[in-house]
């Protein structure tokens, strides 16, 4: 079996000086998977449920390296826009990344159906998305209001509905601390993809001198493997004060006497 040198796996090679965007697609390769490593080697180091959440962060960050790695590969080769293999790899990535505040509330009385409202959220978002993107742009700005309907029952679901109010009914410091940073996530980092769906041609930003791979490429980054430090950081302080509190409770005798 022919086996492809480190080299042409890197695709160091073909990356051209001074092309930023073919940099942010193996910057984005090498980031991604790095962080998955990360992400599922740490499960060890955590309790409960957050082994759970740790590994769909991984999967998160796995997906996209893969995807990564063939989208600079067709970027590299015709200077296009990898539209298709992107809008795959949100497809599997954003439903997880929703599955992630279920994972985070479930042991509190988090619904199923909840997480299955989330994701049906992210595909109308997605789905719509795409219709504007690849098969009606002159179409696209009716077609990305249709999308945001979406993205507005997410934000619905997790600062208004069922994630807001269990978490708050939790009591649970690392509960509600990941479930506000995500949804900060949601609401802020997730409001890059926007400003790279209207640079399409004929889209609201079209004239600016933008590359909408680039918005894209660092929306990712920051999305995915910021979602996943989160979850990690929620899950390493949760699994400390389990740790702590036996030592506490068989300390706190002692001083009473």
């Amino acid at each position: 079996m022919e086996t492809l040198p480190f080299s042409t796996l890197l695709l160091v090679g073909e990356l051209r000086p001074g092309d930023v965007i073919g940099f942010t697609f193996f910057t984005g390769y090498m980031a991604m998977f790095a962080a998955s490593i990360f992400f599922f080697l740490e499960r060890s180091q955590v309790e409960g449920h957050w082994k759970t959440s740790l590994t769909i962060s991984g999967l998160i960050t796995m997906i996209a390296a893969v995807h990564y790695f063939y989208m600079r590969d067709q970027y590299l080769a015709s200077g296009q826009s990898p539209t298709e293999f992107r809008y795959i790899d949100w497809t599997l990535t954003v439903p997880l990344m929703c599955v992630e505040f279920y994972m985070i509330i479930k042991p509190f009385g988090g619904k199923v159906s909840t997480m299955w409202k989330l994701i049906a959220y992210s595909v109308w978002m997605l789905v719509f998305g795409y219709v504007g993107e690849s098969l009606d742009r002159p179409s696209s700005a009716l077609w990305g209001a249709v999308s945001t309907l979406g993205y507005v029952g997410i934000l619905y679901e997790i600062y208004l509905g069922d994630v807001k109010k269990i978490a708050v009914a939790s009591n649970d410091a690392s509960t509600l601390k990941a479930v506000s940073l995500l949804r900060w996530f949601v609401l802020v980092g997730w409001a890059i993809y926007p400003i790279g769906y209207m640079l399409i041609p004929g889209g609201l930003l079209s004239g600016l001198s933008l590359n909408i791979d680039l918005v894209y490429n660092i929306g990712d980054a920051i999305n995915k493997i910021g979602f996943g430090l989160v979850v990690y950081s929620a899950a390493v302080a949760n699994s400390q004060a389990h740790h702590e509190a036996p030592v506490q409770q068989s300390q706190s005798p002692v001083g009473q006497l």
